[in-house]
């Protein structure tokens, strides 16, 4: 299969011009160009890695505590979205499990999918691999949605119980885990996808 690499050429992943080897700015644009982005698969494992290590203490510990005459109530981010949920707040808290679990978990799923395409090679299911790398990348221009939905959840039951409402542990750990997951992603170089040998280890 030809690449750039065999071609000698290098692919500018700002404007998609194909520049000489020896160029190392983009003729097109002018941004700084290489054949592979140095370290990617490293580097972006061991974002995720630590991303996906920040994610589950964001889901098991309390994402807010609400404190009603005194006493205190700790809640999950699944909590918070079965409190909506009973409440008549059906909207909100699908939107909550939609940005708070079910996005950074797929995120998650298909950085480490994309990883392990780039060792095992499979050309069959190449197109499938860029697909879903497509999609986290324009996901990742709105990763930060999922934090603001997080401050959403938990002022709006402040508006509704009137009660004392501060962030828990999980939130930090959230923020955390959003934030390493759109490194680990920026990091990722699509073009290992189609390299061979020992290009695609890089």
């Amino acid at each position: 299969m030809k690449t750039d690499i065999s071609e000698s050429k290098a692919l500018c992943l700002h404007c998609h011009y194909l520049n000489d080897v020896d160029d190392h700015i983009c003729k097109r644009c002018e941004s700084h160009v290489s054949q592979r982005k140095e370290n990617s698969f490293s580097l972006t494992l061991a974002f995720a890695l630590s991303s996906l290590i920040f994610l589950i203490p964001a889901n098991l510990l309390p994402m807010m505590i609400v404190t009603t005459l005194g006493v205190d109530d700790a809640s999950t981010i699944m909590e918070g979205v079965l409190y909506f949920l009973n409440h008549g707040s059906a909207g909100i808290g699908i939107v909550i499990f939609v940005a708070s679990v079910a996005v950074p978990v797929f995120k998650l799923s298909v950085i480490f999918y994309l990883l392990i395409m780039t060792k095992i090679r499979g050309k069959k299911n190449l197109k499938l691999a860029m697909k879903l790398y497509r999609i986290i990348e324009f996901i990742g221009k709105w990763s930060m949605l999922d934090i603001f939905v997080v401050a959403l959840m938990v002022s709006m039951v402040q508006f509704k119980t009137l009660a004392t409402i501060v962030t828990g542990p999980a939130a930090i750990a959230f923020a955390l885990a959003v934030v390493l997951t759109i490194i680990a992603t920026e990091n990722f170089d699509s073009r290992l996808l189609w390299d061979e040998g020992k290009n695609g280890s890089k």
